[in-house]
């Protein structure tokens, strides 16, 4: 039996990357996965290779789209236990060089999308007195990266905001965890990193690799588990130990 049997889970930016190991390992621990993403035929594809999981194409930053998508989910299966607010995007330029334009995307997708997910599928868990939150934040919200200053604005958004609704929320026997990555093997890493780049972090990474997108989806499950029912507040780096706290 699986550590998420029962379990009803929304998981945004679960089309591919870090999203899609989530999706993947919450459906080996027994979990009915709702695998959201702005793509969405890379929902479908999710989904379409995991038991019992149902794609819906949602863009986090459209507090409708977003509202449309925990009703899914509430009318589909009953309720939601857990949220993962993994859906993100990022640019990388010197801030000096970065273009207004990006930074209100960088913002809307990875600050905003999480509060309208939170905001969208909560009160139902507040209700029934029940449930499990993970934010995915960044390394970049707790230490800074540079190329990434907006983006590191918002996952450090995310972080405090996490924190914060944890506290709120821990009446109601709601938890809210972040799990932040670090360096992680993804098509979005490599977007943006070029192969000098991608050497310098692995020499610099204390475990002489990349993260690979099933490193955080252990975390993220362990977290959105029973196992982990005294767990809240807390902000947990994935990083092969390049950050420490």
């Amino acid at each position: 039996m699986g550590r998420l049997e029962d379990k009803v889970a929304i998981v945004t930016g679960a089309g591919r990357g870090i999203g899609k190991a989530i999706a993947g390992k919450f459906a080996a621990e027994g979990a009915t996965v709702v695998v959201t993403d702005l793509d969405g035929a890379s929902a479908e594809e999710t989904a379409a290779g995991l038991p019992d999981a149902v794609p819906v194409r949602a863009d986090v930053t459209d507090r409708r789209s977003v509202q449309a998508m925990a009703d899914f989910a509430v009318r589909r299966f009953g309720r939601v236990d857990v949220l993962v607010n993994n859906a993100g995007w990022d640019k990388a330029s010197p801030f000096l060089d970065s273009d207004p334009d990006d930074w209100d995307r960088a913002i809307a997708v990875n600050l905003y999308g999480v509060l309208h997910a939170c905001k969208a599928v909560l009160p139902a868990m507040a209700a029934r007195g029940s449930g499990a939150v993970v934010n995915l934040g960044s390394d970049a919200g707790r230490v800074g990266s540079s190329g990434e200053a907006v983006y590191s604005a918002a996952k450090g958004g995310v972080i405090a905001f996490t924190k914060s609704l944890a506290r709120e929320m821990a009446r109601h026997q709601v938890r809210v965890n972040c799990v932040c990555p670090g360096p992680t093997d993804t098509a979005l890493f490599a977007s943006f990193a070029g192969p000098d780049l991608r050497q310098a972090l692995i020499k610099a990474i204390p475990f002489r690799r990349l993260g690979q997108p099933a490193d955080v989806a252990n975390v993220v499950a362990f977290l959105a588990c029973d196992e982990a029912c005294y767990v809240t507040g807390q902000t947990v780096s994935v990083s092969g130990g390049l950050t420490m706290s």
